[in-house]
């Protein structure tokens, strides 16, 4: 079984190969984001605890959190689920994966080192991978450099120089995410107003509906009565003739 395992706080990973069934029997039946003790691995891993983050069996098939089970299993998955792309809208389709549980037949298993031991590992804590990219939201930005809101983010946003094939010195920085600029809320301010106005002017328009609902009730009203008042009238002067 090959073992991938990365150390977060150095950004290195290492890959080692252990094929002593006695040494993987301390591996089985571990679900994913449970500790291990670094010594089941070997001498070099003494005090280091290590998080099983998931893996993949011999067919390639990933390991999925939440499925208890250590062998492969069929899902059916829609728009959302991990290990599933939707091609269509509404589009379900059942999708074979690995159980959250380590088995006999894991090829790679991955692990994440949460706690570092007293030694140094060749490859693993000895050095540090600096990141290339760093954060793009400008919140995130404030709580990198420790700015306060009154700082400008866009003078702190991490980017890189670099000469393109032409020679050109090129100067690439992320666009930073909800970056608060007077447009933003000039934008804001004709939003609000806009659905301000929006509201006067229905309010506008019920107002006049009901007034002409209203007229057009009191001339039906005013039809209705003059047409029994002519009623009436008519049959008095039938009786009247009548009794001459």
């Amino acid at each position: 079984m090959k073992i991938n395992i990365a150390c977060p706080s150095t950004g290195m990973q290492k890959i080692i190969e252990i094929d002593d069934e006695k040494r993987l029997q301390n591996l089985y039946d571990r679900r994913m984001a449970q500790e291990v003790d670094g010594a089941v691995l070997g001498d070099e891993f003494e005090g280091y605890v290590l998080r099983v983050s998931g893996g993949n069996d011999k067919q390639g098939f990933p390991m999925r959190q939440g499925v208890l089970t250590n062998t492969r299993v069929s899902l059916l998955c829609k728009k959302g689920h991990k290990a599933y792309r939707q091609r269509r809208n509404g589009e379900r389709k059942r999708k074979a994966v690995r159980g959250s549980i380590v088995g006999h037949d894991i090829a790679v298993l991955n692990l994440v080192v949460t706690q570092i031991g007293d030694k140094e590992i060749e490859g693993l804590t000895n050095g540090s991978v600096p990141r290339r990219l760093g954060p793009k939201r400008a919140n995130n930005i404030r709580k990198l450099f420790n700015l306060t809101k009154d700082d400008d983010v866009r003078k702190y946003v991490i980017h890189r120089q670099f000469t393109n094939k032409k020679g050109v010195s090129i100067r690439k920085a992320p666009k930073i995410q909800r970056l608060v600029t007077p447009l933003v809320l000039q934008r804001k301010r004709a939003r609000k107003a806009a659905m301000l106005n929006s509201i006067l002017k229905n309010k506008d328009e019920a107002a006049a509906y009901k007034k002409v609902v209203a007229q057009r009730l009191a001339e039906k009203r005013e039809t209705r009565r003059s047409l029994i008042s002519k009623r009436r009238s008519s049959r008095k002067s039938a009786k009247v003739a009548a009794g001459k």
